[in-house]
């Protein structure tokens, strides 16, 4: 059975840091492609940033210089760190493996 767990949410002003995580079991986290996708109220999900299986990462736009995503293979381990936090960060991050597997998502508030 594939678990995923996150934590690491919370509330912080803008500007702070975060560091988001996600312990995956269950299958082969060393040869899977995993990400971070977040959904605030009233949008659609949206993919945040992916790491493969060989540690080639992509962002979106808007996290591009703020956001580093990482992976502890060792640990069956995915990071988010997040930095310069902006309102507009404000959503519920979920873990994603393969493209098919969820975690129950974590809330991240930036206050203004």
């Amino acid at each position: 059975q594939v678990q995923l767990a996150e934590s690491g949410g919370g509330s912080v002003q803008a500007g702070d840091s975060l560091t988001v995580s996600c312990v995956v079991s269950g299958l082969s986290f060393s040869s899977s492609a995993i990400g971070w996708f977040r959904q605030a109220p009233g949008k659609e999900r949206e993919l945040v940033a992916r790491i493969t299986p060989s540690g080639s990462t992509n962002y979106a736009d808007s996290v591009k210089g703020r956001f580093t995503i990482s992976r502890d293979n060792a640990k069956n381990t995915l990071y988010l760190q997040m930095n310069s936090l902006k309102p507009e960060d404000t959503a519920v991050y979920y873990c994603n493996v393969a493209w098919t597997y969820w975690g129950q998502g974590t809330q991240v508030t930036v206050s203004s």
